[in-house]
């Protein structure tokens, strides 16, 4: 099965990033954009996990402890790799430094599992759409900036996520396979 680890949005936070899409998705009929429900923040894309090894990558994230509650506020936005060769459209995470730990337990609770580390650094954001063709995305961009700032709201995160990504012809279906308490006292249970 196809699977991440990711924290949940908030539906206010979500509401609004809904609210933004709908306003410039007519300057980017190119774009395949994200759903709103299916927002997240990405900690590790762990791509396929045998259902061997699913009992394991549970047990293993369990394990991981880390300081609740994790303030996070969306706002901004950008692109990767950069506007001129523009792949995808983000909005901009902002959080301390606990959130990039988090993200290195998490890479190092799976490494055992023989699931790679991420080779580039970690960046904290949520992916808002993805071009279908790399390109200019100057009308997108005239219409973000105009909105000026961009402001979604600030959350502090308390628990992740195990998710399977199930792949449909309306894009990505996403299915929490666990959920992991951050703080200590606070058990991890099943979703």
């Amino acid at each position: 099965m196809r699977t991440f680890v990711a924290i949940d949005l908030p539906p206010e936070i979500r509401r609004k990033i809904a609210e933004l899409i709908d306003v410039i998705k007519p300057a980017g009929s190119q774009v395949r954009w994200a759903r709103p429900e299916g927002l997240h923040v990405t900690l590790k894309f762990i791509g396929e996990l045998s259902a061997e090894k699913l009992p394991e990558a549970t047990r293993r994230l369990g394990a991981i402890r880390a300081a609740a509650p994790l303030p996070l506020q969306v706002r901004g936005a950008g692109y990767f790799p950069n506007p001129r060769a523009a792949r995808v459209i983000w909005l901009g995470l902002q959080a301390g430094p606990e959130l990039a730990a988090l993200a290195a337990h998490v890479e190092d609770a799976l490494l055992p599992l023989g699931i790679p580390k991420e080779k580039r650094a970690f960046a904290a954001h949520l992916t808002l759409g993805r071009l279908k063709t790399p390109g200019s995305v100057a009308g997108l961009h005239e219409i973000l900036r105009r909105r000026e700032p961009l402001e979604f709201g600030a959350f502090a995160a308390e628990e992740f996520y195990l998710y399977e990504s199930q792949l449909s012809r309306g894009g990505s279906v996403y299915r929490k396979l666990a959920r992991f308490a951050f703080a200590e006292n606070s058990p991890s249970r099943s979703g």
